[in-house]
């Protein structure tokens, strides 16, 4: 018996699967451009943004860090802000000019946050850097999950916070200003990377 080459089977497996995925919660449907499919996700509703803040030279904060006084802390430097524009600018493109966007309280996160333009920012603790007290990781995240379990019907949603949260929520380590995509359920499953191009 003549066995068909997988070229000829194509087209009967991708209408299989374009029958399944849409049955499957919070998929992200295959199409030709998948960076595509994780926009769409956030436009929907389907997927969140957990975003790294942008680009702030060291590496966590000076011994006398104070989180209300930014003087106090690491901050975004000028590329850092150009950078944060940029990713506001690939939002837009993607056709999402609003969202509800959360941040850290501490100001590299909230720079960040404000400079994406996407609308008003809202500080959420569950955000907040553990970085020096990792004792916190765990209800931390667990908040974070929480959060992102109740956000359902809220349109796009841009979470802008540190890399230990980021890692302990997906298991990933984000570059600054990286974009990962996640399930909005306390799975908070990671759906898709995006590292908008710099300015």
């Amino acid at each position: 018996m003549r066995c068909l080459p997988i070229r000829a089977l194509l087209p009967a497996l991708l209408l299989v699967l374009s029958l399944i995925l849409p049955g499957l919660p919070h998929a992200v449907a295959a199409a030709e451009d998948p960076a595509e499919d994780l926009w769409v996700a956030l436009a929907q509703g389907r997927a969140a943004v957990v975003m790294r803040h942008a680009l702030a030279p060291g590496t966590g904060d000076p011994a006398a860090f104070d989180p209300a006084d930014c003087a106090t802390q690491r901050n975004l430097d000028a590329a850092g802000r150009a950078q944060a524009r940029a990713i506001g600018d690939a939002f837009r493109a993607a056709g999402i000019d609003q969202a509800r966007v959360h941040s850290s309280v501490w100001c590299r996160c909230r720079e960040t946050a404000e400079l994406l333009d996407l609308g008003p920012v809202e500080v959420l603790p569950a955000l907040n850097s553990f970085f020096r007290d990792r004792g916190r990781a765990d209800e931390q995240t667990a908040a974070l999950r929480e959060f992102l379990a109740a956000r359902e019907g809220d349109g796009p949603v841009v979470l802008v916070t540190h890399q230990v949260n980021i890692t302990a929520l997906t298991g990933v380590y984000p570059s600054s200003g990286e974009l990962i995509f996640v399930t909005r359920d306390s799975a908070a499953g990671t759906v898709g990377r995006a590292l908008p191009a710099a300015p």
